[in-house]
Formats: C-alpha cells, structure tokens, sequence
C-alpha cells in the first residue's frame, strides 16, 4: 500500500463500508478497504460460538431492513448466494395463561387476532402504512429531503410522533395489540414514553408486514461475504487484521471513508479535528448496550403457545406496562429482573444452522451502557416463563456483555449497537445538525457508520449516502 496507489480508502468493512466501497468502486476508482477485524462483516458475522456444527449470528440476524434496503436492491446478492428466509411467523408476543399477539405478513390476518374494536383500529393503523411501505422506506431511509409521496408521509408522521406508549393507549384497547406494538417500539432502546417512538413501532411493524423479517440462508456472514465479492468484482481490494488507530496511518487518496462512529473518529483523527465539528463529536451521545445469549438445544424451544414456535422472532416482556417499566429501568441505569428480552429462532426459517434435529436460538435484553452484569438468568427467567422446561433442551451456550460486544465491533460503544443514542434529537443530528452530516471537518474524509443518517440497522445506506456525497464534492 503505497501513498497515491488508491482513489479512495474504506476505514471498516460492516456493511456501511461495504456499500459505500461499492459505490465507489462502481465509477471505475480503485478502492482499497481496511478491516480491523479477521473477517468482513461487522454486525453481519457468524461462527459457530457453541458448538461445532451450530452456526450462530454475533449480532445481526433478522434483516427486516436488508430485503427493504434501496442499496441492497441494486446490488446482485442473490447471484452470490443471498438466500432469504421467511418463517411462517414473522413475529410472536407471547402473554400469561398461554396467550400470544401474533404478527403475521397480512395485515387482515394480523387484525383478525385481535378482539373489536382492536382488530378494526389494526387495519386502519398499518394498512394504509403497508400499503405505501417502498414509498416510506424510500423517504426514511434517505437524506432530509421533501417527501416523494408527502401525504402518505405527514400520516405516518403525525402517529410516529407520539410516544409508543401513547399510541398503543389510544388506539387498542386489549392488552395483545398494546404489548405487540410497544414490542416492536422497543427495539428503539428508548423509554417507550419517549416523543417519537411510536415511529419505531409503526416502522419495523410495516416492514413485517410489507417485506417481512428474514433470515439470510447460511447466517447473516452470507450477506457480509455477498457485499464482499461484489465489491471485489468491481477491483476492489480488501485488507482484514489492520486496525486503523491514526489517519495518518491510511494510504493518500482523493476520498476516506470512515464506518467509525464519533468516538473512535475523534482518537483517529487526532489534532485535525478541530473547532465546532470536534465539540459536536464529544457531545455525541450513546445510548444502552446488550447483553446477548446464543444457545445451542437440542430442541425447539417449547413455547406453551403452539403458535409462537412458529415465529422467526419471539418479543418477551409481558403486558405494555411491564414493557415500558423495564426500559425505564434501563434507562436509569438499573437492571430489570423481568427485562425486555428479543428472541430469534433462526432454524425455524433455516435449518442448516444446526445438525439435524438440533437448533439454535439467539436473545438479547438492553442493560446500562458499559454494564459487565452478567443477564443470563434473568433472561432465562422469561425464556421459562413462557416456555417451561426451555433449559431442559439447552445444550450449551455462549454469552456476550457489552465489553464483548464493544470489543467484536468498535462501533458497539458500551454494547450500544445502534452506534449511538436514537431518541428524537439526536436521531436527526447524527452526528452534528447538518445538512450533510456524513462530511467531516477534513477535507475528503466521511464518515459512514450507524451514527449517521439514516442510523442503525443493516441497510447499508449511511455508506450509500457518504459515498455519494464524496463523489458529487469530489467531481
């Protein structure tokens, strides 16, 4: 690697970097990618973590925003091996007594779970939503910009604006829609009181309904080493187990890309940031971290409703009011002893993750940024709670707190797997207020990580975004 030898340089091969590396690859430029890791993929990785054979996702498993994502649509994954799994179920809530809120594709079929006037205010919730789902997906997954479709925008806007635990109120009145949408919220990681989560609800539920909630075939790597061999395809050039520690260190070239988020660009970039932009970075704020269980059992997980072991993803939690107790917790930087808990079921949907009659499954809860306390239990206690006898098919399993995460992937801040705080004010200002956010204060460098436009999720739009910038400034 010589000075001048590339026309742009890709700190991090997640699938930000990825994508904005095609991008630019995609004009002809010759662009070089450093990984710090062994392996392409970020928040795409597998390995089998248990045992020979099972084959677990780090992070990332269910890409509900990966078959949705603008970017990925334009690219040939399926030609290198991208297969998509849907389950019958996309997601399961289970309740007390053997009761469950069910998601299904149809919103009809979704409705009908529920009892009047509930089924009746569904339909008029998320349909008209599901209905204009590439329309909506399309405006909130680009820069700040006037709506294509501006009707259909202000509509999902005024709703999404609510807090997610006033809009379950107000709309439903049993306690299955209301602890089916405040599960979907949650995975804002925000205060289910918060302004605006209500649009993380509405969201993910029109993503489930419009394109669903897959697994990729194989594990979520596939999708890592697809970006891959299309970026190389194009000349691209990847180079793993090189950490990048100053800018100093990169190869010349016209255009940098950083997949970093704030922190770990003010250490790289060192002196050369400076002024307004550095004291908007070290404002930057992150928000609560992970901590994640994969189990390998030697059966399916026995779910008391029959219903919900037919579900790619499994919501545990309860009713609303024990939902939105628990991330409050969270947020004062305390533990729930009945936490929020996000299930997956991958050999639900692809059995080839484990040997034959075995499977995995893959939780996590939210706990304080930085906490090592160990969740294990706690997150068992609601595996037991709606599936009795769940440890009884557990074979082995692997556990990862946030400095675990934070040290699989150095965008995980204190197992903040967002990159960075979601709440409504800084969901706009990632991560300064501007109309072009993802250009740093130096000249020819952006950055392309989850804490820009348009934030976390695998969608690989942020690197859509920053690489586009970069080639109209650059010409």
């Amino acid at each position: 690697m010589t000075t001048n030898e590339y026309d742009a340089v890709v700190v991090g091969a997640g699938p930000n970097g990825l994508v904005g590396a095609i991008t630019l690859a995609r004009t002809g430029r010759k662009v070089l990618v450093l990984e710090a890791g062994p392996t392409i993929g970020g928040g795409l990785r597998s390995a089998e973590l248990t045992e020979p054979g099972f084959v677990h996702d780090i992070c990332s498993a269910v890409q509900a925003l990966g078959v949705a994502s603008p970017a990925f649509h334009d690219l040939p994954l399926a030609a290198h091996g991208v297969e998509w799994c849907h389950p019958d179920i996309p997601l399961a809530h289970p309740l007390d007594a053997g009761r469950a809120a069910l998601l299904r594709r149809d919103v009809a079929e979704t409705a009908n779970g529920f009892t009047e006037p509930d089924a009746r205010h569904y339909r008029r919730l998320m349909a008209p939503l599901a209905g204009h789902a590439n329309q909506l997906v399309a405006t909130f997954l680009s820069p700040i910009q006037f709506p294509r479709t501006p009707v259909v925008a202000a509509r999902f806007g005024l709703q999404a604006i609510s807090s997610a635990q006033g809009l379950a109120r107000r709309r439903f009145d049993g306690d299955q829609p209301q602890a089916l949408f405040a599960g979907l919220a949650a995975h804002s990681i925000q205060p289910l009181t918060g302004v605006g989560t209500a649009g993380y609800g509405l969201f993910l539920g029109l993503l489930a309904h419009a394109s669903g909630w897959p697994v990729a075939r194989g594990g979520s790597q596939q999708v890592a080493n697809a970006l891959g061999a299309v970026f190389t395809e194009l000349g691209g050039e990847i180079v793993t187990d090189h950490e990048v520690r100053d800018l100093r260190e990169i190869p010349g070239a016209r255009t940098t890309l950083l997949d970093v988020t704030p922190r770990q660009l003010l250490q790289i970039g060192g002196a050369e940031i400076t002024g307004r932009y550095r004291r908007a970075l070290t404002r930057y704020r992150y928000g609560p971290g992970v901590f994640k269980i994969d189990w390998a059992l030697n059966e399916p997980i026995p779910w008391t409703n029959a219903d919900v072991r037919r579900a790619g993803t499994v919501h545990l939690g309860g009713r609303i009011e024990e939902l939105a107790a628990a991330e409050a917790r969270v947020h004062a930087g305390r533990h729930p002893e009945r936490p929020y808990v996000i299930v997956v079921q991958p050999t639900v949907m692809d059995p080839s993750r484990a040997p034959a009659g075995s499977h995995t499954a893959w939780a996590y809860c939210h706990v304080p940024n930085g906490s090592t306390i160990d969740q294990t239990e706690a997150i068992e206690r609601q595996l037991e709670r709606f599936a009795p006898g769940f440890r009884d098919v557990v074979r082995a399993r692997a556990t990862m707190h946030t400095a675990a995460m934070e040290a699989h992937d150095a965008n995980y801040v204190g197992g903040d797997i967002n990159g960075g705080a979601a709440d409504l004010r800084q969901l706009f200002t990632r991560p300064i207020a501007s109309v072009h956010p993802w250009a740093t204060s130096i000249p020819g460098v952006y950055m392309c990580s989850s804490a820009t436009p348009p934030g976390g999720g695998v969608h690989g739009m942020c690197g859509l975004h920053a690489a586009r910038l970069a080639l109209a400034r650059d010409r």
